[in-house]
């Protein structure tokens, strides 16, 4: 099996007896390494002290006097955000409690980034021994924005950033964001779909994001998808559930639904609610699902037994923004005694 998404930082995590990922020191430092928080040629002495005493020991606790102390405004400004993260990672004991616990309610005030990398590094306990590439690629819905292309009637997926790196540089980088900014047009993206032919090049390129995922109906990417969203829903809640898409939604008792998205939520609602959905919303949907329990005694009495819709659609700006997050808040669990 490749070892892939080494970025993650799972390899800096062990499990504990439920398969969850053990926060440690090791993990808890590399959020001290990243760019935004280490020290560069113009810290101060204080600055560059305290970041030697969290690398050392990465739980210790900061005064909030220490943090004043920092000369520089940035630098106060990221470690009144990192330290209190990597508290709350502590104070979780594991990668997946701590997910869990910011959508308990509460607003969630943590940075989107380090949401995407909680989902980044759990996805890769989840699929570790997989060996299906699809579901990889699949995977990366969930902690990466996609652009979609509608082309010939096939939904194509391609990572938002790729895509933006590909038109500013051409993916020559700095070399070719001058060739732009000069008038010279860089050569267009080449951004390979994943098929049955080329998926296992995957596996070379699996933290380029330069792959584009099919999630045209009854193809592999959707089928991927769906099984990377039955493993999510399994690791956390430990539940088995079965997820298949489909193309309509044709259930004169439709109980329950989520989205996947913020425009899917938006458009479930009004659909449940009767209420007109214009042309324009409609050609934004991207697929409807439908999940079922194994155990549907693990289901709110009042719906135990009923499918749970689902749906996944594209902004205006034709990007898809998964919350996986979603899967594990909203769908109809009984109450554990």
């Amino acid at each position: 099996m490749p070892d892939f998404w080494k970025n993650s930082g799972y390899h800096l995590l062990g499990r504990d007896g439920n398969g969850h990922l053990m926060v440690g020191e090791e993990f808890l430092r590399a959020y001290l390494m990243r760019p935004e928080v280490g020290p560069v040629e113009e810290s101060c002495a204080a600055e560059r002290a305290l970041h030697a005493e969290l690398v050392a020991a990465p739980a210790m606790a900061v005064p909030a006097a220490r943090i004043e102390e920092l000369a520089d405004a940035d630098a106060r400004d990221n470690y009144r955000v990192v330290l209190p993260f990597i508290q709350r990672l502590r104070a979780a004991g594991t990668v997946e409690a701590c997910y869990m616990n910011l959508f308990g309610g509460e607003n969630v005030t943590i940075p989107a980034l380090f949401i995407d990398q909680m989902a980044h590094v759990v996805l890769r306990n989840v699929l570790d021994g997989v060996e299906d590439p699809m579901r990889a690629r699949a995977a990366e819905m969930l902690f990466r924005q996609q652009t979609v292309t509608i082309q010939d009637g096939a939904i194509l997926a391609a990572d938002t950033d790729t895509v933006e790196m590909y038109a500013t540089t051409g993916g020559f980088g700095d070399l070719g964001r001058l060739l732009v900014e000069g008038g010279t047009a860089p050569r267009g993206a080449e951004l390979d779909v994943l098929n049955d032919d080329n998926a296992a090049t995957y596996w070379q390129r699996d933290e380029r994001h330069d792959t584009v995922i099919d999630l045209t109906f009854a193809r592999p990417g959707l089928d991927a998808l769906c099984r990377v969203l039955e493993a999510w829903v399994a690791h956390f809640l430990e539940a088995r559930v079965r997820i298949q898409p489909v193309q309509r939604i044709s259930d004169e008792h439709w109980a329950w639904h989520l989205g996947l998205d913020v425009e899917a939520t938006r458009l479930l609602n009004d659909l449940y609610d009767d209420v007109e959905v214009d042309d324009a919303r409609s050609e934004r949907l991207l697929s409807l699902f439908r999940l079922e329990f194994d155990d549907p005694s693990l289901m709110r009495a009042d719906v135990a037994g009923r499918p749970v819709y689902m749906a996944m659609a594209m902004t205006e700006a034709r990007t898809l923004r998964l919350k996986p997050q979603n899967l594990l808040v909203n769908l109809p669990l009984a109450r554990k005694a």
